[in-house]
């Protein structure tokens, strides 16, 4: 029961922000689960792509990352290079990004926050395509909600990734100066309507990631 009133919550968001995104000229998608996301990608995306990613537990927990490993793409793969930096320069001449956004605004704000700026680096310029597959609970009212929803997720991503930061060992966001601070750089893509459908939204009915 508590699963199909998510639901239902999750779609009735989708429904309402999904022409709000198309307005701005963002190419929208909405699916049920991780499974059709995954699904959709392999669609979206041509055999023989060079396709690159940013670091993201969502790709991880729908299988896409997997997909991108699976030998049907050129896959620049960060996580297993022996010059990170390089394959990280590399991803702005791809044909496809992947990646998820920290959060979505119910005014068709997408909102990232980087600790290094490669993803929204990326995000912003380079790749001909940006495929963001976001799920329905980072959707939020407006961009101080969007901020929230930041502090509240940072101390979790922190903690995952082993990091001595303030928030790593609280749970909490210290706003702190720590070197390994990972919230460093606060990024909105406000619209597309510069390169139409350049950006690709997939909004799934279930939660991803964090």
């Amino acid at each position: 029961m508590r699963e199909e009133l998510y639901k239902f919550k999750y779609r009735s968001l989708c429904e309402k922000i999904k022409p709000v995104l198309e307005k701005k000229a963002f190419e929208v998608h909405v699916v049920e689960n991780a499974q059709q996301a995954k699904e959709l990608v392999e669609k979206l995306i041509p055999q023989g792509s060079v396709v690159s990613s940013g670091g993201s537990l969502t790709l991880s927990d729908s299988g896409i990352l997997d997909l991108l490993r699976s030998g049907k793409y050129k896959f620049l793969d960060r996580y297993n290079s022996p010059d990170r930096r390089k394959t990280e320069l590399e991803a702005f001449d791809c044909d496809y990004y992947l990646c998820s956004a920290n959060a979505v605004t119910m005014n068709g704000e997408l909102v990232f926050m980087d600790g290094f700026g490669n993803r929204v680096a990326a995000i912003t310029y380079g790749p001909k395509n940006v495929v963001l597959i976001v799920s329905a609970n980072k959707i939020v009212e407006n961009l101080e909600a969007a901020r929230e929803r930041i502090r509240y997720i940072t101390p979790m991503n922190a903690k995952r990734l082993s990091l001595s930061t303030p928030c790593a060992t609280t749970g909490i966001c210290q706003d702190c100066d720590s070197p390994q601070r990972i919230c460093r750089h606060f990024h909105v893509v406000y619209d597309s309507r510069n390169l139409p459908k350049r950006i690709k939204v997939i909004l799934v009915l279930e939660e991803l990631g964090l």
